[in-house]
């Protein structure tokens, strides 16, 4: 992360951006998309993570919605704002190591747009860094059928003290393979792809910039999904269990997900895929919105100077 302080990070390049602008460009997206999907993904949560009931039995996938439903229900502010402050705060801890990897990668290979070698650089680089907030998180929502509410993020941290804060680290494996799909398929082929719905349907002027964006979104996002919801899954089933107890490792997680597989078949394994989708066209259209709005305010601003 040297290349911050380098003078170099803060001149304006061929794209009319400063690498640095460019970083909070991504980082004001992120916040955006964070807000804005948050309820998408509390729900999506609850119907991975209700796939087992409170005497740890494998339940149907309908009855696991008709938890999820039922929760948010009896509480629909406080389950769609569960998770949200760690979130907006892991807008920082999370996305500044895994922009800064993939801006920073591209920025010294002399690439102008990041390219799929910066995505995996990104990925394994930054998921020590991003799991700690998504456990945190996902710990927040995991006693809300119990409780009724969600989990405060101080009792979460001594939980994770009195182990030396290792629990933290529960589910890495599984989100570096997640990380890595987001990366490749969210922040590189879904920039590329709506460059090339704008270059065939744009520049007719039947679809303006938002729509090629959501056009894009909607071609990338059921790849996305049928690529991550196993790791999403194993991610909750490993994130999800009682801090003071003993952890499920990848190896455990990954049996668990067999089981589902062979009692409810592919409806097992892809338990919120469905969701997952909608979610998945709402993230990437919020998120590449924010950025790209960012970005012209960033160029604009950067023309202004020179006038």
């Amino acid at each position: 992360m040297s290349f911050l302080f380098d003078e170099s990070y803060y001149k304006i390049g061929k794209n009319g951006v400063s690498p640095a602008q460019n970083m909070c460009a991504y980082l004001g997206g992120s916040a955006i998309q964070t807000v804005g999907d948050n309820p998408v993904t509390a729900y999506r949560q609850l119907v991975q993570q209700y796939a087992k009931d409170v005497n740890g039995n494998t339940v149907a996938p309908k009855v696991a919605v008709g938890e999820a439903n039922a929760t948010f229900r009896a509480n629909p502010i406080g389950a769609s704002l569960s998770g949200l402050w760690p979130r907006l705060i892991g807008v920082l801890l999370k996305r500044v190591p895994k922009f800064g990897f993939l801006l920073g990668y591209s920025h010294f290979v002399g690439e102008g747009t990041p390219g799929f070698a910066a995505a995996t650089c990104a990925s394994i680089c930054s998921a020590p860094f991003i799991n700690p907030v998504r456990l945190v998180e996902k710990q927040q929502r995991a006693y809300f059928k119990q409780t009724g509410q969600a989990k405060p993020v101080g009792e979460i941290l001594r939980e994770s003290a009195a182990k030396n804060f290792l629990p933290l680290f529960r589910g890495t494996i599984p989100l570096m393979g997640h990380s890595l799909a987001s990366a490749m398929l969210g922040l590189v082929g879904q920039p590329r792809l709506q460059k090339y719905v704008q270059k065939e349907l744009g520049a007719t002027g039947s679809l303006s910039g938002t729509a090629t964006n959501l056009v894009a979104s909607a071609v990338v996002s059921p790849i996305y999904v049928v690529v991550t919801n196993p790791l999403s899954r194993l991610e909750v089933i490993m994130q999800t269990n009682s801090l003071k107890g003993k952890s499920i490792g990848a190896v455990a997680a990954v049996k668990e997900l067999g089981a589902d597989m062979a009692k409810f078949g592919l409806s097992g394994i892809f338990r919120g895929q469905g969701i997952g989708i909608a979610k998945a066209i709402v993230s990437l259209t919020l998120f590449h919105e924010g950025r790209i709005y960012l970005t012209n305010q960033f160029k604009a601003y950067n023309l202004r100077k020179l006038d």
